[in-house]
């Protein structure tokens, strides 16, 4: 198994199942180098999706009970687990990636720190599970991403833009459950 990408760098690679595995290793470092609980951490993102084209790159969702609350020693803890910080803007949610060394050029593992049971805590929750017992909405999903190597676009900002309107419409689908 290889994971890994470079900034802004695209690639999709055929499902591997040691995703679980690398995901259940990395979730029990970050407990032990915080005070987290195992029910605050889950795999999300396209990895989590079994038999799944997806970037080589996993994804974990951490709820937290307040954001603003975190402070230095929480992310110092993160640190010794092999996350830092990312100077990433996003809306109730703050990054964290893991690096293949200290060069800090490839990326492995993201961190999306958001609060838990909140929408966006739920979100994507609900879109992982959704496509999991969903075969026929994965395959869209997966045509949706080889689809856009085809579109003459480049980009992580591009790949996700592409992607965008397909995943709200699985948040709609959440939100008349």
């Amino acid at each position: 198994m290889k994971l890994g990408l470079r900034n802004n760098e695209v690639i999709i690679v055929p499902y591997d199942k040691k995703w679980k595995k690398e995901f259940n290793k990395t979730k029990t470092e970050i407990i032990q180098h915080t005070n987290l609980k195992p029910n605050q951490i889950e795999h999300i993102g396209s990895t989590s999706i079994n038999e799944i084209r997806a970037k080589p790159i996993i994804d974990i969702l951490i709820g937290v009970d307040n954001l603003t609350a975190l402070d230095k020693t929480f992310f110092k803890a993160l640190q010794n687990a092999g996350f830092y910080r990312l100077k990433v803007e996003r809306s109730n949610e703050i990054v964290c990636a893991k690096f293949t060394d200290k060069t800090f050029e490839i990326k492995t593992h993201f961190i999306h720190l958001v609060e838990l049971e909140t929408e966006k805590w739920n979100q994507m929750l609900f879109f992982r599970n959704y496509l999991n017992t969903n075969q026929d909405v994965k395959e869209q999903y997966e045509n949706l991403k080889e689809s856009f190597f085809n579109a003459d676009l480049e980009g992580i900002h591009s790949y996700t833009d592409y992607k965008e309107q397909f995943i709200q419409s699985i948040f709609e689908r959440m939100k008349s459950k």
